[in-house]
């Protein structure tokens, strides 16, 4: 049986409306003894520079997937970042989390010489900052649902992270995290109404949060205009050919520290049998392929809320410029920060724990730099 702060997070109600999320009222206090942790790739921009955004989309995401197979199947609220990513777990979790950082930290160090900052803070010592860390849950679908993060708590521990406090130190040479289920075999889905814009928007010290609402509901009512509300991937599910375009990036990923070249070879197989699949469109036992493609398109993570407002949009240069008015007049108000990158493609990272079920999540980002280009940017 579940304690009650373990249960915390099953507890809270499914939003099914991204627009509600606008609404302070709608986030939780997450327990006080609950930890939070974050993790981001040191000089992401760099790694971008050398046309790794892929690569550094995968370690960001791989966050996620360790921590998804540590916890077995417990509900967690997380938030993936482009570069990065932020996860709050209960206080019988705290250990496991660190464990897990401290494996990703190493893994990410000698596969793919990325130099991966962690960090574990106790939620007590964010609210003694002044401070505060409240999750909300949204569901763009039945299969699955996602955490959106407010009140400065998660934006203050990636402060400190960046800082050298609460920080978990890598686990000794040779660590692997579990990240079964972890892959980006699909191609790159291109804009069809103009360009792919990644969004980074952040609040100021000088906005309340009825300012950063007020806000937040004016841009999203503009993306809503667009097309599927600016969803960059095809209702039908992205494009998939055959070999993939990762494969290589796949097999390093999934290997566990088996051969290379095996496990590449291992993938191609795999993915050749997917490729027929998705491309005849047959049924095979209780996988759909058509099903399945549209359960990607509908579970996607293109726009969310982690202290601020994030979103991967397929936009017009009308909405685009509207967009921009209104986030130049906010800036120049004092009350916020944005940054936005324009790009061709937008690409998917996934977490599939199972082919037949519905719960399959898939973190969207700009495919040339994308949220951390944006941020990188960021007007002040």
């Amino acid at each position: 049986m579940k304690d009650a702060q373990a249960a915390f997070y099953d507890s809270l109600p499914l939003l099914r409306d991204f627009t509600r999320l606008v609404d302070p009222a709608r986030f939780s206090a997450v327990p006080g003894d609950w930890a939070l942790g974050v993790a981001d790739i040191v000089d992401s921009t760099g790694e971008i520079a050398k046309g790794r955004y892929k690569t550094v989309n995968m370690v960001g995401a791989a966050v996620i997937s360790a921590m998804i197979n540590a916890l077995h199947g417990k509900e967690f609220p997380y938030v993936f970042g482009g570069d990065g990513a932020g996860f709050a777990v209960p206080a019988s979790e705290i250990d496991t989390a660190k464990a897990v950082l401290a494996d990703l930290r190493r893994w990410a160090e000698e596969e793919f010489s990325i130099s991966l900052r962690a960090a574990l803070v106790p939620v007590a010592e964010i609210r003694k900052a002044g401070k505060d860390l409240r999750v909300a849950r949204y569901a763009p679908s039945d299969g699955v649902d996602y955490a959106m993060f407010s009140g400065g708590g998660l934006a203050w521990a990636e402060a400190q992270m960046k800082a050298g406090t609460f920080t978990v130190p890598p686990a000794k040479p040779g660590a692997q995290p579990d990240l079964t289920g972890l892959s980006c075999r699909w191609s790159n889905s291109k804009a069809r109404n103009g360009q792919i814009v990644s969004v980074v928007v952040q609040p100021t010290a000088n906005a309340t949060e009825s300012d950063f609402a007020d806000l937040a509901r004016s841009v999203l009512s503009a993306s809503e205009e667009l097309e599927r509300s600016g969803h960059p991937v095809p209702e039908d599910g992205p494009p998939i050919s055959w070999p993939p375009p990762d494969v290589g990036l796949d097999a390093r990923v999934s290997r566990a520290g088996n051969n290379l070249l095996l496990q590449r070879i291992k993938l191609l197989g795999q993915n050749f049998l997917i490729a027929l699949l998705f491309t005849s469109g047959k049924r095979l036992g209780n996988f759909e392929p058509g099903h399945y493609k549209r359960m990607v398109s509908r579970n996607a993570d293109y726009r969310k809320f982690d202290d601020g407002l994030k979103m991967t949009l397929d936009c017009d240069a009308a909405t685009l410029t509207q967009i921009r008015m209104m986030l130049e007049q906010a800036r120049g108000q004092g009350k916020i920060r944005y940054g936005l990158h324009a790009q061709d493609e937008a690409m998917m990272t996934c977490i599939v724990p199972s082919a037949t079920r519905d719960d399959h999540v898939h973190f969207v980002d700009g495919a040339s730099g994308g949220y951390a280009q944006a941020a990188a940017t960021m007007y002040a």
